[in-house]
């Protein structure tokens, strides 16, 4: 109702209704022409609460400089209205800024404290902020106002849980269960009792009450009706108070259902008091028991790998390896590999795998030369070489890895995962354009096959084959003009990331930071669908799933795919704070020019000119035909939509050219940095990337953080050891002009980040003297020699003289020393020391495009 401060009378307070329902109704233009009837009057030309809802009305339509205005002239007009302060509130809410959202709720509250809209809407907020005590305190007014409403006490017990205030929850959600039975009625009765059940169970296991959980659930037993839950929790239970022989009854009965559960298994183990020290016959017997009665299990052969060893895992492995590749079992590999990190068991497989090959390359064909050996088909030799051939690309032999897959493709050339070996091993070479070409070649076997289909897609990216990528994509899309849109669209951040990283390497930060940024963009939209299910759990009473979902949501940044695309963009835009977007353009357009007439640089400047408006018309002409039939409802119902960042909206900067151009890239880098130090704080490559950012800014007690976490996570990493030295040159050329304050706190945790001393010129030489057995390492000393001690000559000298053929390479490592001899600027070592790598790794590319390149163009 309007505020009493401006009373309309009747027949505008008639229209003033209308108007909510029209917003209600979603009939924007039929609401603004209620407001403006009302407004058109004299008298109530100010009439604040009216121009409040005229500018919310004007926000659903996208005009929200207008919208601002006039609710703001509303609040003036009528200060006390809890209206104005209510619809303030939502303009903010939609312009996503929930604390101000919040202020102007509570603002509406000042003047009515018990209107209940106001309180959900805050609450709503106030729980999608984490703000958990005022949720609390909110939730406890609306229960206070409107216990007969399920949504009070569940809201309220709910807040109780996240505060951890399990036993206050538990009394308030047993005396809901008492007073208000009634209200558990109807149709999905049943269920919403088993839930509310099993949520207080839960609540209890969290507390630690094991007992009294443990009691309701036997009395509560018969309206459960999650059966596989009720039985997973007991066993639970029974376990932890020390009930061992019917928690082990209960397990067998689990394994009876699902044979293949590993988490049974273990269950069953610390049901039986088995621990890992335990000897391996005695856990061996565990899952030998099972065998008994279910012979054809997976599981029972694969998990004791994991803890044997010696002749009695060479045993077990053999066993298990046999039938899966006779049945041609194509993950069989994966499945072991974990047992690698014991060298050992890794010789065993090794052996064993070779024996096989041995003898099925004989006639008859068998997988030992005993005469009780049973014959196998020809097919078993294609998934032994398949098998192999996995095993010594896993082990770093690609060569005979490459050797296997190519006799296995030789053998039978229709199998599609020989392919994708085959695709795998060119990768792992440093060949990404062969391993593109052969999984291209494999999905082409089975069109139909949507996994081959996104794994092609990602190594054609790798390879740099944008467009072909892009197309590949697009077949498994709906019919479209723009099948990036969709994919977009559907959240595809693999994708989007891995077309990000192309970008990149070709040197278009531009659009590899679109990119980057469309991928926040997506996270902060799964932030933001939390709004769909504050209310719609409370009614529904998923409250186990909605309580799993919050916690889900609160690491939601820690996921690999936005670390990945984060630690990207934070490189990217470090990159652009060494050398500013365009300046390396600039540069090399300048030595073209040199030496040429005036009519050839007019002509290559045209040239350049044409191209650029050529493929700015393209693009717009794609976007045009992305957003075809896509057009404003003109009726009184319909309303423009905010851009949900689907890749479809209308797009001022296309390329990123504005992002690429920022002027502040260290503080763009740090947006995506803070929630990898709050989410992600133990991967090093955080605090490396921490410690470079705030190296720039000049921040030392920042860099000493970074530094502090890196070396507490690993000290022995190179990445580690660089930053180190660059942290010691920056403390000896800075302390004169840091603060007392600062200076006391570096001396004081120098000793732990630098046992050897202070002395950066004394570390860089005693890692240098210290590693020299590994490439990686070999460059880190060099890139120290060069960056801390000035001595770049010194730092030539030293990749120069590396073996390859007698210290630990790879590829990758390669490609780091040739990055390095590039940056100091002497081509012929830098084609020396190529001609090294080629020779040591013959398959691999060593094209420009795969290092020394920049993010700067």
């Amino acid at each position: 109702m309007p505020s009493s401060k401006q009373p309309l009378p009747p027949k505008e307070q008639a229209m003033f209704k209308k108007i909510l329902r029209h917003y209600e109704m979603k009939q924007y233009k039929h609401g603004l022409k209620a407001a403006k009837y009302i407004l058109s009057q004299p008298k109530f030309a100010d009439h604040g609460e009216t121009l409040a809802l005229k500018g919310l009305t004007l926000n659903c339509l996208n005009r929200k400089t207008e919208a601002y205005e006039l609710v703001k002239r509303g609040i003036k007009n009528d200060f006390q209205s809890h209206i104005c302060w209510h619809v303030y509130g939502l303009l903010y809410r939609s312009d996503k800024d929930y604390t101000q959202a919040i202020k102007c709720y509570r603002s509406a509250l000042r003047f009515d404290k018990d209107n209940i809209q106001i309180l959900r809407d805050l609450s709503l907020l106030q729980i999608q902020m984490r703000d958990l005590k005022g949720f609390k305190t909110t939730r406890h007014s609306l229960l206070m106002m409107n216990p007969e409403r399920r949504a009070s006490w569940l809201g309220y017990v709910l807040a109780l849980h996240l505060l951890g205030e399990y036993d206050e929850a538990v009394k308030v959600l047993t005396t809901y269960e008492k007073t208000y039975t009634e209200d558990l009625s109807g149709p999905d009765a049943a269920y919403e009792k088993s839930e509310l059940i099993l949520y207080k169970i839960s609540m209890l296991m969290e507390e630690n009450n094991t007992e009294e959980a443990l009691k309701v659930l036997d009395e509560r037993d018969d309206d459960i009706k999650d059966r596989l839950a009720v039985e997973v929790v007991r066993a639970e239970m029974l376990l932890k108070l020390g009930k061992q022989a019917e928690a082990e009854a209960l397990t067998r009965t689990l394994l009876s259902r699902n044979v293949e559960n590993a988490d049974y298994y273990a269950l069953l183990e610390r049901c039986l008091g088995i621990t890992e020290g335990s000897p391996a016959e005695e856990r061996l017997k565990v899952y030998q028991d099972m065998l008994v009665n279910r012979p054809k299990a997976h599981a029972p052969k694969r998990l004791p790998l994991f803890f044997t060893s010696g002749d009695l895992f060479g045993k077990l492995v053999d066993e298990y390896l046999r039938p899966n590749i006779r049945k041609g079992m194509s993950p069989i590999f994966r499945n072991i590999r974990k047992t690698y990190t014991d060298d050992a068991k890794r010789a065993l497989v090794e052996a064993l795998g070779e024996s096989y090959l041995q003898c099925l390359r004989k006639s008859p064909s068998k997988f030992d030369d005993k005469a009780d050996t049973q014959t196998e088909p020809p097919t078993t030799l294609i998934w032994t070489l398949y098998f192999m051939a996995q095993h010594w690309d896993f082990v770093g032999d690609t060569e005979k890895a490459l050797a296997y897959i190519n006799e296995a493709i030789d053998h039978t050339p229709t199998i599609l995962e020989l392919y994708m070996v085959k695709a795998k091993i060119y990768k792992h070479m440093g060949n990404v354009t062969d391993a593109a070409h052969w999984l291209n070649y494999a999905r082409e076997l089975d069109t139909a096959d949507r996994f081959i289909n996104s794994k092609c897609v990602k190594y054609m990216l790798r390879a740099g084959d944008i467009t072909k990528a892009e197309d590949t994509a697009g077949l498994f899309t709906r019919e479209s003009n723009d099948p990036i849109a969709q994919l977009s669209e559907m959240q595809c951040i693999w994708f989007e990331t891995e077309e990000a990283l192309a970008f990149e390497r070709k040197g278009d930060v531009g659009k590899a930071l679109k990119k980057l940024h469309l991928i926040n963009e997506h996270f902060d939209q799964m932030i933001e669908d939390q709004f769909d299910f504050h209310s719609y759990c409370l009614r529904k009473m998923t409250l186990r799933a909605y309580v799993d979902m919050l916690r889900a949501e609160d690491r939601l940044r820690h996921h690999k795919l936005y670390i990945k695309a984060a630690l990207t963009a934070i490189q990217i835009y470090i990159n652009l704070h060494d050398v500013p977007f365009g300046s390396k353009e600039r540069a090399e357009q300048e030595a073209r020019l040199t030496g040429m007439t005036a009519s050839e640089r007019k002509k290559m400047l045209s040239k350049q000119k044409k191209k650029a408006a050529k493929a700015r018309q393209a693009e717009l002409e794609k976007e045009k035909a992305a957003s075809g039939g896509k057009k404003k409802s003109s009726s009184g119902g319909g309303a423009a939509k905010e851009s949900a960042g689907d890749g479809t909206q209308d797009n001022d900067d296309p390329d990123g050219t504005q992002l690429a151009k920022t002027t502040t890239p260290l503080d763009e880098a740090i947006k995506f940095l803070r929630p990898l130090q709050l989410h992600a704080p133990k991967l090093l490559e955080v605090q490396t990337l921490a410690f470079e950012v705030y190296y720039r800014r000049q921040r030392p007690l920042l860099m000493l953080q970074a530094l502090k976490r890196a070396v507490g996570i690993d000290a022995t990493h190179s990445s580690v050891a660089r930053v180190t030295g660059l942290f010691l040159k920056y403390n000896a050329t800075h302390k004169d002009q840091m603060h007392a304050t600062v200076q006391q706190v570096i001396n004081a945790e120098l000793p732990t980040i630098a046992p050897g001393g202070a002395d950066a010129d004394a570390f860089v030489e005693s890692y240098v003297k210290a590693n020299q057995t590994a490439l990686e390492q070999i460059v880190v000393g060099a890139h120290l020699t060069w960056q801390v001690q000035g001595k770049k000559e010194e730092a030539k000298v030293l990749v120069m003289h590396a073996d390859l053929d007698a210290v630990q390479t790879t590829v990758a490592a390669c490609r780091q020393a040739l990055d390095l001899l590039e940056n100091i600027g002497d081509a012929a070592a830098k084609t020396k020391f190529l001609d090294a790598c080629k020779k040591k790794y013959s398959r691999a590319e060593w094209g420009q495009h795969d290092f020394g390149k920049k993010a700067d163009a």
